[in-house]
């Protein structure tokens, strides 16, 4: 039986080369984002099929009409990545970049996140597996990015609570958390020589494919950012401000 996996934010950073990974693993691939012609190309390269969806998540309604018709034309999907997100360094506190961050990784993470609940439940099997990438950021807040590290909490607290939701259903739906350090992506913020551990999406996506084999329910890209967020949730609030302002 073929695998089938649906990649939300696939036209660029963890997202391409999750879909790239993933591929050369034998899925079957459904990328999904707003850039239609770099989508058409990244699936040109891929060794197996490749399907594409032109996909706006700050428009819900249609982004999860467009998921299910997405689903439907691949037969049967059993992995649904959800990777789109934006941040925006942001110290004066101007709307716009707040409101687009709220509205990608909260509003549109939540609208997927649900439809492909939703999706797996209508499954003949009832089952599948649903990773959404959150991030490190979701552990303190940031007078920097404050909306974007918010929402990363809201991500990660949100796949917590679909793991309890699950836990008391018959389906049998895997809920993957994964919190990412520092990646080589246009989203990494700070200066080069600031940004130490620095991964490539490549090296992320690697990690990411094993906790998806793996099952697991939540994981560290790279894994020893688990020591940086365990100390960071020791020190107290007023050492974390002094660390990431």
């Amino acid at each position: 039986m073929t695998d089938r996996a649906i990649i939300v934010g696939a036209s660029s950073g963890i997202g391409e080369a999750l879909v790239r990974e993933l591929a050369d693993a034998g899925y079957e691939v459904g990328l999904a984002a707003r850039r239609t012609e770099r989508l058409k190309a990244i699936g040109a390269s891929l060794p197996t099929k490749a399907y594409v969806a032109t996909m706006d998540v700050t428009d819900t309604d249609d982004a999860r009409r467009g998921f299910r018709e997405l689903a439907d034309a691949m037969g049967d999907v059993s992995l649904v990545v959800l990777s789109a997100g934006v941040g925006h360094v942001n110290h004066d506190l101007e709307w716009e970049p707040e409101r687009e961050t709220i509205d990608v990784n909260v509003r549109g993470f939540t609208a997927l996140a649900t439809a492909a609940i939703e999706y797996f439940e209508s499954r003949p099997s009832a089952d599948g597996h649903l990773v959404g990438l959150s991030s490190v950021a979701a552990i303190f807040g940031n007078g920097g990015a404050p909306a974007y590290n918010a929402s990363k909490a809201f991500v990660s607290t949100y796949l917590e609570g679909l793991r309890h939701r699950q836990a008391s259903r018959e389906t049998e739906v895997t809920i993957t958390t994964v919190e990412p350090g520092f990646v080589d992506t246009a989203m990494a913020m700070g200066d080069d020589d600031e940004l130490f551990w620095m991964a490539s999406p490549e090296t992320a996506a690697a990690q990411i494919a094993r906790a998806i084999r793996r099952e697991r329910d939540h994981v560290y890209v790279t894994r020893r950012w688990r020591l940086v967020a365990w100390l960071l949730k020791a020190m107290p609030e007023p050492v974390v401000r002094r660390l990431v302002s």
